[in-house]
């Protein structure tokens, strides 16, 4: 009897692996899509949408709830300063030069520090967007409180789907993507410096981003492929994710930036840096920006060396906002080439809130969401102008990247979400209002 479960088991385990490798890994090996994927998210937009109806139907009958405001939980005035300062001296009519002050300014910052504390333009930028309607996941919009049997039961059989059959399937996707990165990279890095060598790296390299991507349920469109990054040049992006890097290798080999890690990334960092010019760097380093930007400086300065792929925020932001790019990437004098990302939150949140959850804890949400769909923008490439400084530079890009994406643009430092407010920034609001009373620029 014993014997006869193990056998059972065994041809389990084998139809189970000859499906994976024969309808999934195979094709995405040489990037043939069976449509599998839109057929699943196609059927998941159709039960997404018969939810939705039957929980505005259940509403109806119940109490109306105030609609999410879709910039924040309070309405804010978009006006400037002297503006709004205006507004509140009607009753005491001054001008806003020549030394005069009015007590009632004062209300102008009591205002702007109530709302900052209220809802902040950085806070919130890094919890999870809130959606417009339940996608039978576990968040959900605080606005839909009606759930009715039958939506209850479609929730209860898609926990079974995610956990119980698409958890297993790209939990074995993933290890098989990783292992083909690690063991092929490991053996690449064995053959002498060559175009041989580079293409099979690159092949590597794609093949498991792909797998890796398999295992997401990623649906992925990629826009204006001419402006497809270029060896010798700079990608820089906004980051949602650790898996951003999955989705833009997806669609082609870059080289990478990043610290030096230890346990099972460190092992795959070591391994991938033998077959491919991958720029790693110790702790120490990290914090030496002159041994950075020579590090890129020589990559870039290559022709031969794939693109660098960076994101210039330093941290992940939720997908509704582009914060301030860091100049580092910018004045080293390579070719810019940006690239919009925007992931769909309907089908699950990509967000990688990392003061919540850790690596194993995101990838596990990851893995039990109903799928990750995704566009990607490529944009023409962009250079230092006469005149201009990185600076700049960076926040043009930015607002390129922000407008592609329908994103929102802040100049707001992604730091900022473990840091204090710099005192330059609070200076710049004090000076900005001494020019107003005094009347100087």
């Amino acid at each position: 009897m014993e014997g006869t479960s193990w056998d059972l088991a065994l041809v389990v385990f084998e139809v189970w692996l000859s499906v994976v490798l024969g309808l999934i890994v195979l094709p995405a090996m040489f990037g043939v899509s069976l449509g599998f994927t839109d057929l699943y998210v196609k059927a998941l937009v159709k039960t997404l949408e018969w939810a939705t109806l039957r929980i505005q139907r259940g509403q109806k009958e119940e109490d109306a709830v105030p609609a999410h405001l879709p910039n924040g939980i309070i309405e804010k005035d978009d006006g400037s300063m002297e503006e709004e300062i205006g507004e509140l001296r009607r009753s005491h009519p001054k001008s806003l030069a020549g030394g005069d002050f009015t007590l009632c300014d004062a209300f102008y910052f009591c205002k702007k520090g109530i709302e900052s504390i209220v809802e902040d333009q950085v806070t919130q930028r890094f919890t999870s967007e809130e959606l417009a309607s339940w996608n039978l996941l576990t968040r959900t919009n605080n606005n839909f409180h009606y759930i009715s049997v039958r939506v209850t039961i479609i929730w209860g059989l898609g926990v079974f789907i995610r956990y119980c059959i698409l958890l297993p399937l790209r939990v074995t996707l993933a290890v098989l993507g990783l292992s083909w990165l690690v063991i092929g990279t490991t053996l690449v890095g064995l053959l002498p410096h060559s175009n041989v060598k580079t293409w099979i790296s690159d092949l590597i390299h794609v093949t498991c981003y792909r797998i890796c991507a398999r295992a997401l349920s990623a649906r992925i469109r990629y826009h204006n492929k001419e402006n497809h990054p270029k060896k010798g040049g700079i990608c820089v992006a906004n980051h949602t994710s650790p898996i951003d890097i999955v989705i833009l290798a997806n669609d082609g080999c870059y080289a990478m930036v990043g610290q030096i890690h230890g346990g099972l990334m460190g092992v795959i960092q070591r391994s991938m840096v033998r077959s491919c010019p991958h720029v790693w760097f110790e702790r120490s380093e990290m914090k030496d920006r002159h041994a950075v930007a020579k590090r890129l400086k020589d990559h870039v300065a290559d022709k031969t060396k794939q693109a660098i792929l960076i994101f210039p925020e330093g941290t992940c932001i939720n997908n509704t906002s582009v914060m301030m790019f860091k100049k580092g990437s910018f004045d080293i004098g390579a070719t810019i080439y940006p690239v919009a990302i925007k992931y769909d939150p309907q089908f699950g949140d990509a967000f990688w809130n990392s003061g919540k959850y850790n690596m194993v804890s995101y990838l596990l949400r990851m893995m039990t969401s109903w799928a990750i769909v995704c566009n990607v923008w490529y944009l023409p490439p962009m250079s230092l102008q006469d005149g201009e400084d990185a600076v700049h530079f960076a926040n043009r890009v930015k607002s390129a990247i922000a407008r592609q994406g329908g994103l929102v643009d802040l100049f707001w430092d992604g730091g900022l979400k473990r840091e204090k407010v710099k005192e330059s920034y609070k200076e710049e609001q004090q000076k900005m209002y001494s020019s107003m009373i005094v009347g100087q620029d």
